[in-house]
């Protein structure tokens, strides 16, 4: 129950000395606390509707791409099972992934119509659909490349989601150095290493080397911003994909640092 619109309503009333005008606040208060109840409740549900959205939509486009080649590989399997481990998916909620993935196998799977419904059910946010894409090109990467069935269906998952050719370019192209910038950071740094995982790093951020500081900081922040877990997940990101964004956010303050770090040494 909410009391502070009626608690106002009053205080402001006595403040002006006359019972009329209390009672009169305190009817103005809990006009408010009832309308601003009834949004909460609301917001609360459209809020569960785009994480159930999400969480759907995800699997069965994941599912949609990896039927593109024909046939299902089982390292696509194993990256689907492995989001729903890193979301720890359990019991019901893991059944309807599966069940979300399967459905994206059909043939007749309504593509674009269903990331039409999601992008309505999450209001459009731009955060969101991009979350929601790198997830796509997570999958697409389970075996380390992207072929021409896979490519062409991904622009039709960006084009529904409002992303141009150029926009899925530069998150494939991120993605790709994200990977590289993992494995050259597992290896024993050579100088070749070092110098690649530095590029890697720079593309992570999508800058370049030839930009001053505070371009890259600029572009630090504003991906940092994008991939907020607790912004991403008030705006409609299912709580399980938390850690998803949590690591997106780890490459990229890591690539942050290695760049800061070698332009500090440079100076």
């Amino acid at each position: 129950m909410r009391i502070w619109g009626k608690v106002l309503g009053v205080l402001f009333g006595s403040m002006l000395g006359n019972i009329l005008w209390v009672i009169l606040g305190l009817w103005i208060g809990h006009r408010f606390d009832k309308a601003t109840s009834g949004s909460f409740v609301f917001s609360a549900a459209k809020s569960q509707a785009a994480q159930q959205a999400f969480l759907f939509s995800t699997f069965a486009v994941l599912g949609h791409i990896a039927k593109s080649k024909g046939v299902v590989t089982q390292q696509e399997i194993q990256v689907a099972n492995f989001l729903m481990d890193q979301m720890r998916l359990q019991g019901e909620a893991r059944r309807q992934a599966q069940d979300a993935f399967r459905q994206g196998k059909d043939a007749d799977f309504p593509l674009e119509e269903q990331i039409s419904r999601f992008v309505s059910a999450v209001n459009g946010r731009r955060d969101l659909l991009q979350m929601f894409m790198e997830i796509q090109l997570q999958g697409v990467f389970a075996d380390g490349v992207i072929d021409d069935s896979e490519h062409a269906l991904l622009k039709r998952v960006a084009k529904a989601l409002g992303f141009s050719e150029a926009e899925l370019q530069a998150m494939i192209s991120r993605w790709e150095a994200e990977l590289k910038f993992h494995r050259h950071g597992g290896q024993r740094q050579s100088a070749q290493s070092s110098a690649k995982q530095l590029e890697e790093a720079y593309q992570i951020l999508g800058v370049n080397q030839q930009d001053s500081d505070q371009q890259i900081k600029r572009a630090y922040r504003k991906l940092m911003s994008q991939h907020h877990p607790d912004k991403l997940v008030a705006k409609g990101l299912p709580p399980e994909m938390m850690e998803l964004a949590k690591q997106r956010t780890q490459d990229i303050q890591q690539a942050y640092e290695l760049v800061k770090q070698q332009r500090k040494s440079a100076n």
